[in-house]
């Protein structure tokens, strides 16, 4: 995995803007790939980002980069913990609702849709994907609108400047650790 991938597709969460990113990273070997998890980890932890495999597939592993202390004040909210308690979760301690998180993704075929709210979407946009079995939303970027569609667009903005900002800063020679904004 380069570092160039956790740029390109984690952008908003390294600089401090997004709980959490989910992206696609191809690999030959488990075991080159574990090392490079645990080496992106040991430069993150002190800015407080941690990487995680969620699903291994064929011939690539969807990987996880969130912020346990967002992440945790994300589920700690009403309207998050009932739809999780709805698609069969225990509690809203973190590291539990991420084992179940990869539990269901590696016994379904879809992505769990309530992936969203480990992602810092807002509630009600997981809510009406949901209902609205992703149909019948408002608008479309990074994710699914049924909500607040002026804010989600603001938010796309502002999360597509900023991958743009860091992919030009990495391409300049800006270190992954310098790019990451400390929580």
């Amino acid at each position: 995995m380069t570092e160039e991938l956790l740029v390109k597709h984690c952008s908003p969460t390294l600089s401090g803007l997004k709980t959490g990113n989910i992206f696609s990273c191809p690999h030959v070997n488990r075991e080159i790939l574990i090392a490079e998890i645990r080496r992106i980890n040991k430069c993150l932890e002190s800015k407080g980002l941690r990487l995680i495999p969620l699903k291994k597939l064929k011939k690539r592993t969807l990987l996880y980069l969130y912020r346990p202390s967002k992440l945790k004040e994300d589920l700690s909210k009403e309207e998050v913990y009932q739809i999780l308690k709805e698609k069969g979760y225990k509690n809203t301690h973190c590291s539990r609702c991420i084992v179940e998180l990869i539990k269901k993704m590696n016994e379904e075929e879809e992505l769990p849709h309530e992936i969203g709210l480990f992602l810092g979407y807002p509630p009600e946009d997981v809510k009406g994907f949901i209902e609205n079995k992703a149909s019948n939303c408002k608008c479309i970027g990074c994710w699914k609108v049924y909500g607040d569609e002026k804010k989600a667009q603001k938010t796309f903005d502002s999360y597509k400047r900023c991958t743009e900002i860091c992919c030009a800063q990495w391409k300049n020679g800006v270190s992954l650790e310098s790019l990451t904004v400390a929580s």
